[in-house]
């Protein structure tokens, strides 16, 4: 695999936005919102789901981690099979098998149904996610065209988990099984316009080399494994042999393909991108930024609903305001990125995260939602601010060939944020005793510690002036005072 020359720009890149540009963005980011609302309506659904089909406890929890094992543990591999088969073939495919999977779902008599059914749902996603964001950096030309794609792609990602709150609401109402018809309608739309509309022609639509077929099974293995482990310790008390052995599975399959990818001629993951500091630090932030806010939420919904009484529709109104990102990150965020540099946003953004989640530090049983709306809408700020610089930040530097695998690894650390953020409020509200304003005071310190951790992470790279970075000519002459 040879990468393009330093400064080279593949033929065939859009460098400003056309009609048609907008249009394949626009398909792009409807997909990527069309996974923000279909994990955001089931989550609403649940209840209902639970009563319709009475379902256990342990199955209820079930059907979320499966999509969770689906996601996090095929997305390494389906970020290299967009690089290796075809970013677009990989998307139209994989959006077909989230269309008919989702529908399945919708007919769902059993919980065993439900389990496949989100099972490969999240499969589909793990290979549709990073094929999509590789279609955006490799056709759009880095600088000021790709950073503007990209702000406006994770601003429809982050909105589209906000608005599946409220959508959730208005269709449990109706009926759950809409929550599982509704994507189905969508993705429909989005296959019907990509065909047309997506193409692979900025670079060759296919890498060359073999699939790693030994480093493929033992990479998916160790994150599924992984991804289990994490699940179960929402529950720390319930196995813990089982949990400890999910890790040590999954850590054992993990060195193991470290040693297959030394020695292969064509490896799934080229371990060398792994050496890349603002790589690292981007996946890492990544990781902590998302599960503070998966945490955040998910106490925030029990306390609403169970400790207020609120209903379903009023907790997803209540933190509506989150989804001002929609409107600012494709609009604000990329002149202040061309400002002051995408490191020093994505560090004030993290910084507002954190001032959110300390504000929810004393709640109390009888708090107004005037007291609540600072957090959100700082937190709606924060993503503005956070969400589009590291889309940005995961694939800068990384030849376009490995803008697949680049996705997978972002994909892969917002998957396991998710899980760990929810897990680490679980157990810890567990550990405080029976659910009630302490338990969620105490593990609201979970959103906090994840924040400010992200917040140093990110600290490490203020120093540093990537391509991302590098002011553009308008920001140049704003510097100069023109």
């Amino acid at each position: 695999m040879s990468a393009p020359l330093s400064g080279a720009r593949p033929p065939g890149q859009i460098t400003e936005m056309n009609g048609r540009a907008w249009a394949m963005l626009l398909v792009l980011c409807g997909a990527i919102f069309l996974e923000g609302i279909d994990v955001a309506m089931l989550n609403v659904a649940l209840p209902k789901i639970r009563a319709d089909l009475d379902l256990s406890t342990g199955m209820l929890s079930g059907v979320v981690s499966a999509y969770v094992l689906g996601y996090g543990g095929f997305m390494l591999l389906g970020g290299r099979a967009a690089d290796l088969l075809g970013r677009r073939r990989m998307f139209l495919t994989w959006l077909v098998v989230f269309l008919v999977f989702s529908g399945l779902g919708g007919f769902a008599t059993e919980g065993w149904t439900l389990l496949v059914s989100r099972f490969v749902t999240g499969v589909a996603a793990a290979f549709l996610a990073p094929a999509g964001l590789a279609l955006i950096t490799t056709n759009f030309a880095e600088g000021r065209a790709r950073n503007r794609a990209l702000m406006f792609y994770a601003g429809t990602a982050a909105g589209g988990f906000t608005l599946g709150l409220v959508i959730g609401g208005l269709l449990t109402m109706a009926g759950w099984r809409w929550v599982f018809f509704a994507p189905v309608v969508l993705a429909a739309l989005i296959l019907a316009a990509a065909v047309p509309l997506v193409r692979d022609e900025a670079v060759p639509e296919r890498v060359r080399g073999r699939f790693d077929l030994a480093g493929s099974f033992s990479v998916t293995g160790a994150m599924l494994l992984l991804a289990y482990g994490v699940v179960r310790l929402e529950h720390p008390a319930d196995g813990p042999g089982l949990t400890a052995a999910a890790f040590a599975g999954g850590l054992a399959l993990l060195g193991a393909f470290v040693a297959i990818e030394r020695r292969s001629a064509d490896p799934l993951v080229r371990l060398g991108v792994l050496r890349s500091g603002p790589l690292v630090r981007t996946n890492i932030a990544a990781l902590l930024f998302i599960g503070s806010f998966a945490g955040f939420q998910f106490l925030v919904t029990l306390y609403l609903q169970e400790l207020r009484g609120w209903s379903t529709l009023e907790t997803s109104l209540a933190m509506l305001v989150i989804g001002i990102d929609m409107v600012l990150a494709p609009t604000v965020t990329p002149r202040l990125t061309e400002r002051f540099g995408n490191v020093r946003v994505l560090f004030g953004g993290l910084l507002l995260g954190a001032v959110a989640y300390a504000l929810f530090l004393p709640v109390s049983p009888d708090w107004s939602y005037a007291a609540m709306f600072p957090a959100f809408l700082l937190l709606g700020l924060t993503f503005s601010l956070v969400y589009g610089p590291l889309t940005v930040a995961a694939t800068e530097g990384v030849v376009e060939e490995e803008h697949g695998l680049a996705g997978g690894l972002l994909y892969t650390s917002i998957q396991f944020g998710t899980a760990l953020g929810i897990s680490a409020v679980t157990a810890v509200s567990v550990a405080a005793g029976p659910f009630g304003i302490d338990a969620v005071r105490s593990a609201m310190v979970v959103p906090v510690a994840g924040a400010v951790a992200a917040l140093l992470v990110t600290a490490f790279g203020l120093g540093r002036r990537t391509s991302a970075d590098a002011p553009t000519p308008a920001a140049e002459r704003v510097e100069a005072g023109v």
